[in-house]
């Protein structure tokens, strides 16, 4: 068996000791023979903070995994196996503005929903399209595994505009499995979700504990107050009569769309001059304390704070995806791919998250039928946003880009989407060369 190379880009993430664990559980299935972690200039020094804890890491697990730092990705690509994208264009401070601008309009601020998630999107198409170039001349038969967010949206972009093998991944799903099991004090082994929707717009519409039904006992959990949320998500109970009537369990992300009012009052007070910031300000300064304990010489581990960030079960669902690749496992994981018939009332090119089949020949969706009316509208609605999101990311289309900030269900007006774009294309001018040509730039991390 012949050993395996795996490039990460954004590998100076704080996230990247999730992969390192999940690559260290799975070795005896992934014979890793050199990890290849990338960054750019302003993420040298956390990337090599990073590739020091990894080499700590892979030495303790009793492993030889080289591993390469590198600021410059076509150095390492040829010969990549697997590439995983996890990077940030702009840094936590573009995060900062994604989440702060829209309030000024009264509108949802949010990294990856709304028009702070399509300032990310465009932000990133253009970096995650030169990336897929370059594996189309590189590494042509690699494949790549895309958790930047919006996942899916990015996703959509790299199935229409490039030829490279994608598959999407988030890990909201696998938290949704392992949060209900908790809540019905069971291992998670035996609770199966069956999943459709979108990336951050998905739905359980069946749990089953060991082939049991068990989605009304969820349901009615969640109904008396049972947390399921992520630590990036504020943690707002359901409304027990919605719950029953829709019959159907929400991914946290459906906050954003069913209880809008309510979080973008909370948004705007943590916002004020008496608030505690943005999520953004959050996350630096869980960052600014991971960072100093992987810097310890005697950490030689993943250390728990890491689950802060946001990151739970992050290594699980990715290594074990590519680990059902490499292997031909033939198991089911929940991922983003080409709806190719498997939700009607989709365009069949479309991406959307849902259960797939996956092994050496890539992800099958597993045919789920129509949608209930109560969600195929939304679910329709926030699909054409991401097509037109899509396109005017790849393109630079300003035309595109206001229709589709129109068609998102979170912006309530085309004056105010006019207003939006007007300024998220200003402050984020420098990382858009679709938008403002040769004198941008457009740096990851």
């Amino acid at each position: 068996m012949n050993g395996l190379k795996v490039v990460v880009i954004g590998g100076g993430s704080s996230y990247t000791p999730e992969i390192i664990d999940g690559l260290i559980t799975r070795a005896k299935k992934l014979p890793i023979d050199n990890l290849c972690l990338v960054d750019v200039e302003v993420g040298k020094e956390k990337l090599e903070i990073i590739g020091a804890l990894a080499e700590r890491m892979f030495k303790k697990a009793g492993l030889t995994t080289k591993v390469t730092l590198t600021l410059d990705r076509r150095s390492v690509l040829p010969g990549a196996d697997f590439v995983i994208t996890q990077f940030r264009v702009g840094c936590l401070e573009a995060r900062m503005k994604d989440e702060l601008f829209p309030l000024k309009y009264n509108v949802l601020g949010q990294e990856t929903t709304g028009p702070g998630g399509f300032a990310k999107a465009m932000r990133t198409i253009p970096v995650i399209l030169d990336i897929c170039r370059d594996m189309e001349e590189l590494c042509p038969a690699a494949w790549l595994i895309n958790f930047t967010n919006p996942a899916g949206l990015i996703t959509e972009a790299v199935h229409k505009y490039s030829k490279v093998k994608c598959i999407g991944l988030c890990n909201v799903p696998i938290n949704m499995v392992m949060t209900v099991a908790k809540i019905l004090e069971v291992d998670n082994k035996d609770i199966f979700i069956e999943f459709a929707g979108l990336n951050h717009l998905v739905w359980g519409k069946k749990v089953l504990h060991k082939g049991q039904d068990v989605t009304a006992v969820v349901l009615e959990k969640l109904a008396d107050g049972a947390a399921l949320s992520m630590k990036n998500v504020p943690d707002m109970k359901w409304d027990g009569d919605f719950l029953r009537a829709m019959g159907l369990v929400p991914c946290p992300y459906h906050r954003y769309y069913y209880m809008t009012d309510r979080l973008l009052e909370e948004e705007q007070e943590a916002a004020g001059p008496n608030g505690k910031g943005s999520r953004a300000v959050l996350v630096k300064e869980v960052e600014r304390e991971l960072f100093k304990l992987y810097l310890n010489p005697e950490l030689n581990e993943k250390p728990k704070e890491l689950e802060k960030r946001g990151g739970a079960y992050y290594s699980e669902a990715a290594i074990s995806l590519i680990s059902a690749i490499f292997n031909d496992e033939k198991t089911i994981h929940t991922v983003n791919i080409a709806n190719n018939g498997a939700i009607q009332g989709l365009p069949n090119d479309s991406v959307v998250e849902i259960n797939c089949v996956v092994g050496r020949n890539g992800a099958v969706p597993l045919n789920v039928g129509a949608l209930p009316p109560f969600i195929a509208g939304l679910v329709q609605q926030v699909k054409a946003y991401e097509i037109l999101a899509a396109e005017a990311g790849a393109t630079g289309d300003r035309a595109k880009a206001l229709l589709a900030l129109v068609n998102n269900p979170l912006v309530p007006s085309v004056g105010v989407a006019k207003q939006l774009l007007e300024e998220l294309l200003e402050i984020n001018k420098e990382y858009l060369p679709q938008f403002f040509g040769p004198g941008s730039k457009a740096e990851v991390r």
